[in-house]
């Protein structure tokens, strides 16, 4: 049985349709980070499991989310997909370009960042987030971006492995960056778009 998959642009005042779409996800393992003489000699990322599996979920925080974001940036420059698969929303992406005050773009105007990329749980595994992911590199190439840049965490290791599947590269690894998430390390991925 053959899908129909239709990804689109959507307007700003539509992107509440992406809080509909679940970005939870199970944590049963995470990257926990080794280093030899304290970082001097390298850091390795393990995989480890979880004494007791979770369920993580970024919308949950009410600051948080599609709905909540036109209340910290200006979103005008941003990107917004949506995907569809037989005439029905599953899934969404968006993107972060020129946007004053948004430290993730570190003041670069050839860097785009992948804000927020969700496939309902019942088609993750399908490869529609491949399908997705470029249509954002795409989106970015066109707005004449050289780098694409995403976050996720060290507890996000689904997220980790389809990144580095994507061609992305770890460039960055922050221990210290949630202060209401100490037990969470903060990973930033860099593609480059040639």
């Amino acid at each position: 049985m053959s899908m129909k998959i239709n990804i689109q642009e959507i307007a700003i005042e539509q992107v509440e349709k992406l809080a509909e779409i679940s970005i939870a996800f199970e944590v049963k393992h995470i990257l926990s980070p080794i280093d030899t003489d304290n970082g001097l000699r390298g850091i390795v990322l393990k995989e480890t499991p979880v004494t007791t599996p979770y369920i993580k979920d970024y919308d949950a925080d009410p600051k948080e989310g599609p709905t909540q974001w036109s209340l910290y940036f200006d979103l005008s420059n941003w990107g917004f997909l949506v995907v569809e698969v037989d005439n029905e929303l599953i899934g969404g992406a968006v993107i972060a370009y020129r946007t004053k005050g948004l430290h993730m773009l570190e003041k670069r105007q050839d860097l785009a960042v992948l804000w927020d990329i969700r496939i309902h749980p019942d088609y993750r595994k399908q490869g529609l987030g491949s399908v997705l992911f470029r249509e954002v590199e795409a989106w970015a190439r066109a707005h004449h971006c050289t780098h694409l840049k995403v976050e996720t965490q060290n507890i996000n290791l689904p997220a980790c492995k389809f990144y580095a599947g994507q061609g992305c590269e770890l460039g960055a690894i922050n221990r210290y960056a949630y202060k209401g998430h100490p037990d969470e390390i903060q990973l930033l991925w860099y593609k480059m778009l040639t």
